[in-house]
């Protein structure tokens, strides 16, 4: 069964499902339900209305109990909620536990949950195993003394390595701040996918900003595809497979928590508290790896990382399924990881075997070498498309923080309550900032950027950076002015920054991103306290002294790759580049542009002249003629392959430049803008409203099906009394955006003539307020509302408006919005007088022979109607055959 469909639950299945239940003894039950916690929250969590509804149904919870939680939802959230009637159910006695499970079970006929199917299928199918897995997970295998002897030496040496984290060293300090990871690690949302998907780079960090920015969208995701998986269930039994996975990959973009969450997964593993079931866990970094240049055996790979074995390592590795190997970061890893099972490539077969270390690792994952163990890597998307996909058992996504750890993450880094609150308040109102927290290096690199503008130790504080150009600026400048103790002087800051940035740029141009010494002599680059800012040592975990460099982030290299031609143009560097980024379709120039055109802006770049002296006024110039250069109709082409995409990914260039007279020129004074089926975020909408400021008027703007909800229209909203016409449909839009809209029918200068707010959750709640902005309107002439719950209520708040003098409305869409017979005398009434409504569609309605005649008599007398529409209706026959016969020259009449 795909995890999209929804599972057929009769009553003698629920019956089956209650029979296999009660074979579990109570202490069974609890520790199946214990188990399970996790997912019965987030289950619950997702409609704790309806699975109340099954409750009460099936008398596990009384009517006035579901109330009570019902209520507790309202006045706090429904994870304590979810969480809150869980642990009640669950410590009421074994029939309410029987009860909860019941109810869940049933629940499938109605649910395509991918987290409900897993927890079911386990039970039915592995639910003894299960608990005896479990068991192992939690006191592990027995040992002999001198095996558990070299274990526990393991696992100390482990947490050594694991046990702390260290925060992103700042110049002036020898050593970055350090903190326990047990307080200081925020969780991460991990998602699992159990189809292996050759995804883009794009489209990866789009999954990742869905939970980033939008909540409720990454959840309908979830609901459809994707399973919610923590940490310590990576290597949890899969019901799509039936088995459990030996192989397992955890995908990320760059700065994700990929590493932090390894080193986490590890540090427990470590400290007893998951998957003791593993005797032993090797970890090794590709990027370490990467400097192994001889062929080794796995044997030797181990002891080299982890001397103390050497002894003992025939007996540890005697019983594959007992062992864990982790690898982390293959992006790094400089030579291919060739999987393929049915390759010429030559695997390892014995320990002993000696090879290049990417084929013991492939070794591990084809089970040719220690069948049975278990492996865990770790990759960025990029990555994933040159991988075969049945080597893997399980792929998982890190889609970063969601709002709450996002909140918590800023927290922890102001300690300030005060202030934590008014930095998150603020980056969340931007949107084009909160967009950068999911990722954990974002969040860090935007918190220091604000420290200067919330936390300023006297005088005032610095203006807060709107575009992610003005956010890196502020994050290097706050460097340069507080965290050097041995500054440069002015001209010897900008030749260092100009050595950095070459580096940076070759990096880039070549997909470069750790560097070993020679590099940086190559650059002229000499490692200083003052560069630790950006550039960090990589101290290798072996005993030698060989250290490489990377960028603290991807996108601070990207980011001085760009400032680098604006302080030391070159043209033919900078035309190379420019091919090089337009040449490239997979987006791995889209930071660094954005980047660049941002830097283009006098007042964004401002802040550093301070620091570095001025910009090339050439590189300016050739910026802004680059971004004037853009072919706007070109994207607008609906023969353009991906065009919405790429429109959008222009229009972020044109944002990060705030350059209006620019935007005007190039979109164009009555511009025209198609993003249909394009899922726009709300920064998405923040990007959008800056380009429509710059804009007279918009001709047109469709947005049906971005899914732009109320944050994305709220964020709109300033710029929408500019637009002719303007198409939302399908966007699950609800009452209270209404407000919204209505602000933009209100406006002075209104220019709307085409209003199409179709196949959203609009109801009657929200028609007085739309039918108070008509009034006053003058511009509108066509309103589809077809689809909305507008019902006979809303209809009469309506009618007020059309049979108005002053109405201009032209075309009226209401089909199914829900109308009955009553609906159709008060549209008779109202439209009497209307002298302007020509075409009308009332399809798909509630309407019976009951209104016959108040049909007849609308037909009749609005005088300047020219079409009506009645298809789907529930008129008999007859009826219809009297409407159809009062057609005429000049009216058409459709069913």
């Amino acid at each position: 069964m795909a995890s999209n469909q929804r599972a057929a639950v009769s009553e003698d299945n629920i019956v089956a499902f209650r029979n296999h239940m009660d074979n579990y003894s109570s202490g069974e039950l609890k520790k199946l339900s214990d188990h399970f916690r996790p997912d019965l929250v987030y289950v619950i969590e997702n409609d704790i209305l309806t699975v109340l509804e099954e409750l009460t149904s099936r008398g596990v919870v009384t009517a006035q109990q579901a109330q009570d939680y019902h209520d507790w939802e309202r006045n706090h959230d429904s994870a304590s909620a979810a969480e809150k009637l869980a642990d009640d159910i669950l410590a009421m006695n074994q029939a309410a536990g029987l009860g909860l499970w019941e109810c869940l079970f049933a629940l499938q006929s109605r649910w395509a949950h991918p987290n409900l199917h897993g927890m079911v299928e386990e039970i039915i199918q592995n639910g003894q195993n299960l608990l005896q897995e479990n068991l192992l997970n939690e006191n592990g295998h027995a040992l002999d003394a001198e095996l558990k002897a070299c274990q526990v030496e393991h696992k100390a040496k482990l947490c050594d390595l694991t046990g702390m984290m260290k925060e992103n060293k700042m110049p002036g300090r020898s050593e970055g701040q350090i903190f326990p990871i047990s307080n200081r690690y925020v969780e991460l949302k991990v998602i699992s996918d159990h189809h292996f998907k050759k995804q883009t780079h794009q489209e990866h960090e789009a999954l990742a900003a869905a939970g980033e920015l939008n909540e409720y969208r990454l959840q309908r995701r979830i609901k459809s595809e994707l399973e919610r998986i923590t940490p310590d269930r990576l290597f949890r039994w899969c019901f799509r497979t039936h088995h459990v996975p030996l192989s397992v990959m955890v995908s990320g973009v760059a700065g994700v928590g990929k590493t932090t969450l390894v080193q986490k997964f590890i540090f427990d593993w470590a400290m007893g508290k998951h998957y003791q079931k593993f005797a032993f866990v090797f970890f090794f970094k590709f990027r370490d790896l990467n400097t192994i240049t001889q062929k080794r055996s796995l044997e030797s790979l181990i002891c080299q990382t982890y001397p103390h074995l050497q002894d003992k390592l025939p007996r540890v590795l005697e019983d594959p399924e007992k062992l864990l190997f982790i690898f982390d970061g293959l992006d790094e890893s400089k030579t291919d990881l060739k999987l393929s099972r049915g390759g010429s490539q030559e695997l390892c077969m014995n320990l002993g075997d000696v090879k290049p270390v990417t084929v013991i690792v492939a070794s591990l994952l084809n089970q040719t070498l220690l069948k049975g163990c278990s492996v865990l890597l770790t990759s960025r998307p990029s990555k994933l498309t040159s991988l075969e996909a049945g080597v893997f058992h399980r792929v998982a996504s890190i889609v970063g923080f969601l709002s709450k750890e996002r909140e918590r993450y800023f927290s922890m880094f102001f300690g300030d309550e005060r202030v934590s609150r008014e930095a998150f308040a603020y980056v969340r109102d931007s949107q084009v900032l909160y967009t950068l927290c999911y990722n954990p290096s974002y969040c860090w690199i935007t918190c220091m950027a604000l420290k200067p503008c919330f936390m300023a130790a006297a005088g005032r504080p610095q203006p807060a950076p709107k575009t992610v150009t003005q956010l890196f600026v502020s994050y290097v400048t706050h460097i340069m002015a507080n965290h050097t103790q041995e500054r440069p002087e002015p001209q010897r800051m900008r030749d260092t920054l100009v050595k950095v940035g070459w580096l940076a740029e070759y990096g880039i141009t070549n997909h470069i991103l750790v560097f070993d010494l020679k590099y940086l002599q190559d650059f002229n680059v000499e490692f200083s306290p003052f560069l630790s800012g950006f550039l960090v040592e990589n101290p290798q975990t072996d005993d030698s002294a060989q250290v490489t460099y990377s960028f603290l982030h991807l996108t601070i290299q990207e980011f001085f790759a760009a400032l680098v031609h604006y302080l030391d143009y070159k043209e033919d560097k900078f035309r190379d580049t420019m091919d090089k980024a337009r040449s490239c379709k997979e987006g791995d120039y889209e930071i660094f542009s954005r980047f660049l055109a941002g830097l283009s802006h006098p007042a964004t770049k401002m802040p550093l002249v301070k620091y570095v002296g001025k910009f090339s006024a050439e590189a300016t110039r050739k910026v802004i003629e680059w971004l004037s250069e853009m072919n706007y109709e070109e994207l607008q082409s609906p023969e353009e392959p991906k065009g919405k995409r790429r429109l959008m990914n222009v229009l972020n260039l044109f944002f990060e430049s705030q350059n209006s007279q620019l935007v005007h020129d190039v979109v164009g004074k009555a511009a025209h803008m198609d993003f249909s089926d394009l899922y726009l975020m709300p920064v998405d909408c923040t990007v959008l409203a800056y380009v429509l400021s710059c804009c007279e008027e918009i001709q047109r703007l469709t947005l049906d099906s971005c899914f732009i909800q109320n944050e994305g229209l709220e964020r709109l909203r300033p710029e929408l009394h500019k637009v002719r016409e303007l198409s939302l449909l399908d966007n699950d839009l609800k009452d209270p955006t209404m407000k919204d809209i209505c602000k933009a029918l209100k406006h002075q200068n209104c220019r709307l003539e085409a209003l199409s707010l179709g196949k959203n959750a609009f109801t009657e709640q929200c028609c007085e307020e739309l039918a108070s902005a008509l009034v006053g309107n003058w511009t509108l002439l066509s309103l589809d509302l077809k689809k909305n719950k507008l019902r006979t209520g809303g209809l009469s708040y309506l009618s007020r408006v059309f049979e108005s003098p002053e109405c201009k409305i032209q075309k009226l869409g209401l089909q199914e919005t829900g109308l009955s017979d009553e609906s159709c005398w008060a549209l008779c009434s109202a439209l009497s007088q209307n002298s302007t409504l020509r075409h009308l569609n009332l399809s798909a309605n509630n309407f019976t022979d009951r209104c016959a005649e108040d049909m007849h008599l609308l037909i009749l007398t609005c005088p300047s109607l020219t079409e009506i529409r009645l298809g789907l209706t529930d008129f008999s026959p007859e009826v219809e055959k009297q409407l159809k016969s009062l057609q005429r020259e000049g009216l058409d009449i459709h069913f």
